[in-house]
């Protein structure tokens, strides 16, 4: 009782941050490199806080110390935090560190067809008690790495449509039938046809084999003689990825169809 009653006290008198983005209404995910935010901070120890939202940092490298609630850990190599909404928590770096810090809200689950159900569990989110770091293997970590990287790397694309591709890369099937959708009618904006091309030519190299055939023909209606070469060498590159001939021989329809002289 007396430590949830410290607790309820502290709680009461910690900065809580509302908006993951207070310059941009409606955001509802961000992205950023640790390095960057130490660098804004010009190296000043952080505050004790807490998020209206989830916040996950992919420590790449760090020496320091990680405050979350009444419980501290030590900052090293390859380690993921996850500090659910209304944890207090403070990071303490004794240098620059390596990595990332994933922010999200209930909003951009809910837009992205993930149900908050999954969220939970997960069970990666605690609201008290511990929270230690997961330790991923080096080979694990290098797969996550090159995961986060790619996010920020779409977050921070076209600022009109970076949220439209990282749910698509991060949300369910319909999220990301839903995106190829709307990047195939942007593709037809000449305003927005390049970027959105590069984003959907994104999607069909990365989504699962028996999504392509559906994503690819529905994409043949925006290429043209400027993107038609990289259309297809992407295709070409899925071919052996499927499972089914039916996929193959629908991919191969497209092809045939895209090679013809308009």
């Amino acid at each position: 009782m007396l430590k949830a009653g410290r607790l309820a006290i502290r709680m009461n008198v910690v900065k809580t941050y509302q908006k993951i983005n207070d310059e941009e209404r409606g955001i509802n995910f961000g992205i950023s490199k640790t390095e960057d935010t130490y660098t804004k901070r010009n190296g000043k120890v952080d505050e004790p806080h807490r998020h209206n939202y989830y916040t996950v940092l992919i420590i790449k490298k760090a020496k320091g110390q990680h405050k979350i609630d009444f419980n501290s850990y030590d900052l090293s190599e390859r380690q993921i935090y996850f500090v659910a909404p209304g944890q207090v928590h403070r990071v303490i770096e004794e240098e620059k560190s390596q990595g990332f810090a994933i922010t999200f809200s209930n909003e951009f689950l809910i837009q992205n067809s993930i149900p908050l159900s999954f969220i939970a569990s997960l069970t990666l989110f605690q609201n008290y008690g511990q929270s230690p770091p997961l330790l991923p293997s080096p080979e694990q970590f290098k797969i996550i790495e090159k995961f986060t990287n790619h996010i920020f790397s779409l977050f921070n694309s076209d600022a009109k449509m970076k949220l439209l591709s990282v749910g698509a890369y991060q949300g369910s099937v319909i999220t990301k039938d839903h995106a190829v959708n709307v990047l195939i009618k942007l593709g037809d904006v000449e305003t927005y046809s390049d970027s959105a091309f590069t984003l959907l030519v994104e999607q069909l190299s990365k989504c699962p084999s028996n999504q392509v055939p559906m994503y690819a023909e529905r994409a043949i209606s925006v290429v043209n003689s400027k993107n038609k070469s990289l259309f297809v060498k992407t295709l070409n590159s899925r071919v052996d990825d499927f499972e089914k001939e039916t996929q193959r021989k629908r991919v191969e329809k497209v092809l045939k169809k895209v090679s013809q002289p308009v």
